[in-house]
């Protein structure tokens, strides 16, 4: 087997993941308008994005920040009064290798640091080991089974890891499923993992500019500490590395299980982003 160097990040690997998030999450805020109705935002600010989708969406916030210049104050007034205007708060995901300033200005501005999460990932330049534990399969999902696979992820996602920080966002069951519909249709691809024959878990996955990005993995608590998660990551590792991808990247909390089973799996922590919070 050859050998894994570890993956080091510098600005510019850090350019690229968050870039990628951010056309995630505006991917995902349109798609969130087109289902609802909602009049929402997307506003672009120094490089990143500002995302209101709908009330209590996990797509409401500022991303990207900090590899295109640092957002003037008049920026920053139009960003915060949208939100404001909607009943939201303004929450920022600033990664640690950005522009420092921007901390400094969020904090002058009246920003709190209310959490972290790490952001893990894996260079592609080898082939990833296959994982099969037994008893467990996993394969794309279909469309025919979308409400079922929604049913468990959304179910995973209110009995949360427990083990390491916890999240600082906590959303309903009712907010997960219409995440999980808008990754859906903003290009990201759904996972499935069958134990003994038994849809027991799920995982998204969406490619942009080369980097892999592996998210919303859910397992049902009935089926947990069986293999569902390693073999749903080893399965989305060798999809990325067949589409060509160079890097995949995965968020967790900080010192928990998901972190743990991702370093596991061969991934390096190449940063950490600061969610700073400023309420209406």
């Amino acid at each position: 087997m050859a050998t894994r160097s570890p993956l080091f990040c510098d600005a510019a690997l850090a350019r690229r993941i968050e870039r990628a998030e951010t056309r995630l999450i505006a991917d995902a805020g349109r798609a969130s308008q087109a289902r609802t109705g909602i009049e929402g935002f997307l506003i672009p600010v120094a490089g990143g994005m500002a995302s209101f989708a709908e009330p209590d969406s996990p797509f409401n916030k500022v991303v990207g920040l900090g590899f295109d210049g640092v957002p003037s104050g008049s920026e920053l007034d139009v960003v915060e009064k949208a939100f404001a205007a909607r009943g939201a708060p303004t929450q920022v995901e600033l990664a640690h290798l950005a522009e420092s300033a921007i901390g400094e200005l969020l904090s002058d501005r009246g920003y709190r640091l209310e959490s972290f999460e790490n952001v893990l990932g894996r260079a592609l330049d080898t082939d990833p080991e296959p994982v099969t534990p037994h008893g467990i399969e996993v394969r794309r999902s279909t469309d025919d089974e979308l409400e079922d696979w929604i049913a468990v992820v959304a179910e995973a996602s209110t009995h949360p890891d427990t083990q390491g920080l916890p999240w600082h966002d906590e959303f309903s069951r009712e907010a997960v499923a219409n995440a999980e519909r808008d990754f859906a249709a903003a290009g990201g691809t759904r996972y499935a993992a069958f134990r003994d024959g038994v849809l027991a878990g799920g995982a998204d996955f969406r490619i942009t500019g080369g980097i892999a990005q592996l998210a919303g993995a859910g397992t049902a608590p009935a089926h947990r500490r069986r293999g569902v998660q390693s073999a749903l990551v080893a399965a989305r590792l060798a999809d990325a590395r067949a589409a060509g991808c160079d890097v995949a990247v995965i968020v967790t909390q900080p010192g928990s299980t998901s972190q743990q089973n991702a370093q596991r799996r061969g991934f390096d922590l190449l940063y950490t982003r600061a969610t700073l919070v400023k309420h209406p």
